[in-house]
């Protein structure tokens, strides 16, 4: 019976990391640098682009790591220039990007997760299972992705992103910053400031706190969409575990120790969060952060 070994995502590896295995395996360090910003700056769908590195070094790299990059299975464009994707991972699961274009600005809609587990009643992926998380080049490919058709179709390169795919970024918290902070990178990333960067949650409220304590530059969201906890507990469950008390303490939490706003998302549903006592109270939550 013949073995197959699976290969490592070398995406994974961390540039400390790549420098101990270069060390290891009796290759010079500064080498890491060169593979990672070809990794990343350049995005790099396989080890034979890297022609700055010898063909030696590129198949040994080859015979231990593995390139999985996210591809475009399908794609759909709208007259007003909407791009809408459907990215296919290495293992066949699909998540769905899109390009927004709108006057001076080029945004992308990332997914964090393969479906999720939040079952929220408005959102069609709150009805699929929840199969896992996205790592943080994954979506990172996505953004590359996007910023390609941005380029292609409208000749000027993405100026924003917002984490208002698929899945709960913030159940994904360890990877969607992993993202944020290779986009952001100068170095050996996108280089795209975190003011352009948006994180929308349903509402985890530690999480949002430890957004606060780990200084992500980031913008916040909030997928608010009913400012009393009956109505909000009738299409969004997680407010049964994050109610609005919980989240007000967060969001506090938030602006003390960063002095950012918050941005509120609110769709309007004709005869259930709509009245003039709707309005009222959204107007009064809106304000707990001034």
């Amino acid at each position: 019976m013949i073995t197959t070994i699976k290969k490592t995502d070398i995406r994974k590896l961390s540039l400390d990391d790549l420098k101990v295995w270069f060390t290891e395996n009796g290759e010079k360090p500064f080498r890491a640098k060169q593979v990672y910003e070809w990794l990343w700056k350049h995005a790099a769908l396989s080890f034979d682009q890297m022609n700055n590195i010898s063909l030696p070094l590129r198949e040994k790299l080859a015979a231990h790591f593995a390139i999985n990059p996210v591809k475009v299975a399908k794609q759909q464009r709208s007259n007003d220039g909407t791009v809408k994707s459907a990215f296919q991972l290495f293992d066949g699961n699909i998540v769905e990007g899109v390009l927004i274009p709108h006057d001076e600005r080029q945004t992308a809609c990332v997914s964090s997760q393969v479906g999720c587990s939040l079952t929220c009643k408005f959102c069609a992926t709150g009805y699929m299972d929840r199969k896992r998380n996205l790592d943080a080049a994954e979506i990172y490919d996505q953004v590359v992705l996007i910023n390609q058709q941005s380029l292609a179709n409208n000749g000027v390169p993405l100026s924003n992103i917002v984490f208002m795919g698929m899945g709960e970024p913030l159940l994904n918290y360890t990877n969607v910053m992993k993202a944020i902070e290779r986009i952001t990178s100068s170095a050996d990333g996108l280089n795209m400031a975190a003011r352009r960067i948006t994180v929308s949650t349903a509402g985890i409220a530690k999480m949002i706190k430890k957004m606060a304590d780990d200084n992500i530059k980031a913008n916040l969201a909030l997928s608010l969409h009913a400012a009393n906890d009956t109505k909000r507990n009738e299409i969004m469950p997680i407010n049964e575990t994050n109610s609005l008390e919980a989240l007000t303490e967060a969001l506090k939490y938030y602006h003390q120790l960063t002095g950012r706003k918050v941005t509120y998302e609110y769709i309007v549903f004709e005869n259930f969060n709509d009245t003039l006592a709707d309005a009222e109270i959204l107007y009064h939550f809106t304000k707990i952060i001034t």
